[in-house]
């Protein structure tokens, strides 16, 4: 290995001299599933194929569905400013209870729309329901992380953010239908008032069956058995980060801070966000800017939605099979990219054609869940995993604040500014994904030159010290 390589790799795939020191610093704050192995020979904890099945089988059945759901309840804006918080507390506080928590408080507001009688009202109620949604993502992605395998993560995550493709579909459905029946029968009381209650009741029903199925990981699972409990963990090991850690460890954040990946998450969710936000907040205004009427572009929006989902779970599907979620990813981007550019060529005559580009930019989310993916296989350290989800969803939400400001009214009705704005979020964002899967995949190569070190040593349990994934020679980058 060259000068050059050998400086890389001390400071990137630490040396064992450095992370051995670190074990035996650490061990007496490790992570929870520690427990689960005390008086067993973790090591020698095996599962066979058929019981690694079962147990995937009942993990599905039971963390999915609500999980699904969910997400497509949530197809709302969080709040910028409490992503850091709520990451911190998701560390600190019982996953599931926690995340239950805010799902129920999250219903409670929505159904207080129902109530509102002034701006400022709305604004207030508007600013508490995106502080408790704002758990709902980053609370997933650790769900996620804890409860499957690294090569089964990126699917499941694919799988639960569809739903928010489900979301755009009943939500502009409703919206059709409540634009329609209140222009030929009318209303007595404001329709949107009804949707908001029912809305909000619904969500916590939602988050008081979510309170009763997710338990804060797997050792205290009421529907699994004392053996089952131990062996979900066991088949999470290979994973190399563990099922969760209450302690905050500074040198973790400030491992997080100065992480190129970390920033690369972040400044990718912040500009690919940028035309999310604009889209997602002026898709009726494009649609009419084709040459169709509101009512039509509330109708015409949904199949936007199913756009998004079957891009997703195609998405999910192709980087199973493959390995490489980054790559996979790249093809809803680049149809994303070509959706835009037909909008902003095809002549305002062309309404087919360009209604066609809008669907294919609905394929813009899935590098976007590719890196959330990531989040969970490849940042290890509860602390560190916590610190960039925050980073992650700042960034999004960031992207979604400034990209409606993109559509200014001056440039209606083509909206030519915005159109060529969101272009180049894009093209930068594909120069990012491709850095990105260039850098794991030199790190996982610089990691197996440490392993492969004379002396090298491995010590029984590693992975459930909670180690970060830069300090662990063990840990291996998903693609």
């Amino acid at each position: 290995m060259a000068d050059e390589d050998k400086a890389e790799g001390h400071s990137s795939a630490v040396d064992v001299e450095k992370t051995t020191n670190r074990l035996e610093k650490h061990s007496h704050d490790a992570d929870e599933a520690l427990k689960a192995f005390e008086g067993i020979q973790g090591d020698a904890l095996e599962l066979d194929e058929a019981t690694n099945r079962r147990l995937l089988r009942t993990i599905d059945w039971h963390i999915m569905p609500i999980m699904c759901v969910i997400y497509g309840m949530n197809y709302l804006d969080r709040y910028l400013a409490w992503e850091y918080p709520t990451s911190r507390l998701l560390q600190r506080l019982p996953l599931g209870k926690y995340s239950a928590a805010c799902i129920l408080i999250w219903g409670l507001i929505l159904s207080c729309f129902a109530a509102v009688q002034s701006y400022a009202g709305a604004i207030a109620i508007r600013f508490f329901l995106g502080v408790f949604e704002a758990a709902v993502t980053p609370g997933f992605a650790l769900l996620t992380s804890q409860w499957y395998t690294k090569r089964e993560q990126g699917s499941r995550v694919n799988i639960w953010f569809s739903f928010n493709g489900f979301g755009q579909i009943l939500g502009g459905l409703v919206a059709y239908g409540i634009a329609v029946g209140t222009e030929k029968h009318g209303a007595a009381i404001e329709s949107w008032k009804i949707v908001y209650l029912v809305m909000g009741l619904l969500t916590i029903v939602l988050g008081l069956v979510f309170l009763w199925i997710i338990p804060d990981n797997q050792l205290n699972a009421r529907w699994l058995s004392k053996e089952d409990r131990v062996l979900a963990v066991a088949r999470v090991r290979i994973n190399q980060q563990g099922i969760g850690n209450k302690h905050f460890k500074m040198y973790q954040m400030k491992e997080a801070l100065l992480d190129p990946m970390s920033w690369a998450f972040f400044f990718y969710a912040l500009l690919a966000d940028i035309p999310n936000g604009g889209i997602s907040n002026f898709f009726s205004q494009l649609i009419t800017s084709f040459g169709y009427t509101e009512e039509q572009s509330l109708l015409y929006g949904t199949p936007g939605g199913a756009v998004e989902v079957v891009s997703l779970l195609m998405n999910g599907y192709i980087g199973h099979i493959t390995g490489q979620r980054i790559l996979a990813s790249l093809g809803g981007l680049v149809t994303s990219i070509v959706g835009m550019v037909l909008i902003v060529a095809l002549p305002l005559t062309n309404k087919v054609g360009r209604l066609i580009g809008y669907y294919m930019t609905q394929a813009s989310p899935t590098p976007f869940v590719a890196l959330l993916s990531l989040v969970s296989s490849n940042v290890a350290g509860y602390t560190k995993k916590t610190t960039v989800a925050a980073m992650y969803l700042i960034g999004y939400c960031a992207g979604n604040i400034i990209g409606p400001q993109t559509f200014r009214p001056t440039d209606a009705p083509r909206y030519v500014p915005a159109e060529i704005t969101i272009i180049i979020c894009w093209g930068v964002c594909l120069v990012l994904l491709v850095g990105v899967w260039y850098w794991y995949k030199r790190e996982n190569r610089l990691k197996a030159e440490v392993r492969a070190q004379p002396g090298y040593l491995r010590l029984e349990n590693q992975e459930w010290l909670d180690l970060t994934d830069r300090e662990n020679p063990e840990f291996v980058y998903s693609l």
